[in-house]
């Protein structure tokens, strides 16, 4: 732990999101040998003096600075459609030009990806009755059926088994923030994150060089990176705004955060429609998902990539936007393929 006072700034180091498992020279084969338990390997805590539950702990990204390597990757079981695609697959990509530049990669020849790298976990420590909460809840929502990781102690850091069997796992974005893989957390953008605990105990990781929004196969183009980031303390204004969940917007005097980067694009369209032909009622993830497998087959017949190559280009720059959500019982999603990643 690292102890800064409000207004400081802070350079801070990461590893990538599957803790630096994976590197160049690796074939799918060998994602077989990876721990998924050392995923989200996070840099922190940074201990913020004056912070205090009730406070809104404002983070002033002011650089992201990424690695020259990165990977996608495609894990059987993880990922929006993880029904469909079964098969592991990865992508290497080599950094060309930081920042500012693109990625490319062999894989998948004939893409060069801008960057617009951000980090995908941030977030402040939870209390212990928040924690207490959490665990709770998630654990009704695995008894109903639904998709959630419970505590695990393998490969978990700290190793402590007081605290590994009972800490939560950093899959899933919560109050606290965590894993919201929102892709405007750039260079220029502030991050506003509830105080829970003494000192908001900040953490980060997860780095991506670029990613559309939905993230669709589970992975970005994953880097490691260095954080340069501002800390200040609103002292009350989680309490005064009666704000529960992480806030975000463009830094006073910074860049703005891209929310386009084309207007050449071609888009595919998803309603709550399933393959049987059975209409669900404003089904926003059915919506999502058709919209999704539409643009896999888009692409896959403009442009001769298989599947898993597909998928994993949509996962790093296809854009899942909500279009419509009031003409029931079809409500309607959209992805957009930027057009001018291809040469």
């Amino acid at each position: 732990m690292v102890t800064i006072a409000d207004g400081d700034e802070a350079e801070i180091h990461t590893r990538d999101g599957l803790d630096n498992q994976i590197t160049f020279g690796m074939d799918v084969a060998d994602l077989a040998t990876i721990s998924m338990g050392r995923g989200h390997a996070l840099t922190g805590p940074v201990y913020v003096e004056g912070a205090e539950p009730g406070d809104l702990l404002a983070v002033d990204i002011l650089d992201v600075t990424p690695h020259t390597e990165a990977f996608t990757a495609i894990a059987p079981g993880f990922g929006f459609l993880r029904d469909l695609f079964e098969k592991p697959a990865l992508l290497h990509w080599s950094i060309i030009g930081g920042a500012e530049g693109h990625a490319v990669s062999e894989q998948l020849p004939g893409v060069k990806i801008p960057g617009a790298p951000f980090f995908g976990v941030m977030g402040v420590a939870p209390s212990l009755s928040m924690l207490d909460t959490i665990t709770a809840r998630e654990r009704a929502l695995l008894e109903r059926g639904g998709a959630v990781l419970l505590p695990d102690a393998h490969d978990a850091v700290p190793s402590d088994p007081a605290i590994a069997s009972t800490a939560l796992r950093t899959i899933p974005p919560r109050e606290n923030g965590g894993n919201h893989d929102i892709k405007q957390f750039v260079k220029g953008t502030t991050v506003y994150l509830p105080v829970f605990v003494e000192g908001g105990l900040f953490s980060v990781g997860d780095a991506h060089y670029a990613q559309g929004d939905g993230e669709s196969c589970g992975t970005a183009v994953e880097t490691s990176a260095v954080l340069n980031a501002q800390f200040r303390v609103l002292k009350g204004e989680a309490t005064r705004r009666g704000q529960q969940d992480v806030s975000y917007g463009s830094t006073a005097g910074g860049n703005r955060a891209p929310l386009d980067p084309t207007t050449n694009f071609y888009a595919t369209s998803g309603m709550c429609i399933a393959a049987d032909g059975t209409n669900y009622s404003e089904d926003l993830s059915l919506a999502a998902r058709n919209a999704l497998i539409n643009m896999i087959g888009y692409i896959t017949d403009t442009y001769g990539y298989d599947r898993e190559q597909a998928m994993m280009l949509c996962s790093v720059a296809v854009d899942l936007r909500i279009s419509q959500v009031v003409d029931v019982p079809n409500l309607t999603v959209s992805a957009f393929l930027p057009l001018d990643i291809f040469a």
